[in-house]
């Protein structure tokens, strides 16, 4: 999962960079409302981290401006002021869920976990494609039952692919979640690492499928 957290307070936009990157999930931190715009505009997040009060422009406008595109990127609020008349304000203007500060990680990680998978219409916490599981807690695969030896790097691109099973994600799309901490990566080396991760899930009733101009796509089947 790739995140925008758009929050102005930066030891807690520090923290939870750190903490949700140790949890797997791929956070890129901005703490200005029009460079959150600008983000929302040029890149593709699985979902939106949004604090109200941002200078430049604020959460509201953030949040109006990502809907009059129609951009439907599943929205989490981040407030200090949990009051009914602003949830429903938001509500409104196209926000998906509210966390009041102070919150704890394991409460975020599962409200972004669960908006994700409501975007995609999958109500299942278990990620899955057919005998291949992720075990979240132990940062692990298994394949029909048994753990599957992969790299850190492996192991990063079948998560990425497996949060879209069934989907096409591009080169650049698996470059931006798997590698974002590493400017000199080249977009060659997702063949690479789709490469081994085929030959690791040969006739195992899991496959990645190239789909012609729109990139990698992991089936069950």
């Amino acid at each position: 999962m790739r995140i925008l957290l758009a929050e102005d307070e930066h030891t807690l936009g520090t923290w939870l960079c750190k903490a949700l990157e140790h949890a797997g999930i791929q956070v890129e931190w901005v703490d200005d409302g029009r460079l959150a715009d600008r983000a929302l505009q040029q890149h593709d997040f699985d979902a939106l981290v949004l604090d109200l009060g941002l200078p430049g422009l604020d959460g509201h406008q953030v949040l109006q401006r990502l809907r009059e595109r129609d951009q439907r990127l599943p929205t989490l609020i981040l407030t200090a002021r949990d009051s009914l008349s602003e949830r429903v304000a938001l509500l409104n203007a196209g926000a998906d869920d509210f966390l009041a500060k102070p919150f704890a990680l394991a409460e975020l990680e599962a409200r972004l976990q669960a908006l994700v998978r409501r975007a995609r219409g999958v109500e299942h916490p278990r990620l899955a494609c057919g005998p291949l599981v992720y075990d979240g807690a132990r940062k692990q695969f298994s394949l029909n039952g048994e753990l599957l030896s992969l790299s850190p790097r492996e192991l990063a691109v079948l998560r990425v692919l497996a949060q879209r099973s069934g989907e096409p994600l591009s080169k650049l799309q698996i470059l931006e979640r798997v590698f974002s901490d590493d400017d000199n990566v080249h977009p060659e080396a997702v063949e690479v690492f789709v490469h081994r991760l085929r030959k690791r899930l040969d006739g195992s009733g899991v496959r990645i499928t190239t789909l012609r101009g729109l990139g990698y796509a992991l089936e069950a089947g």
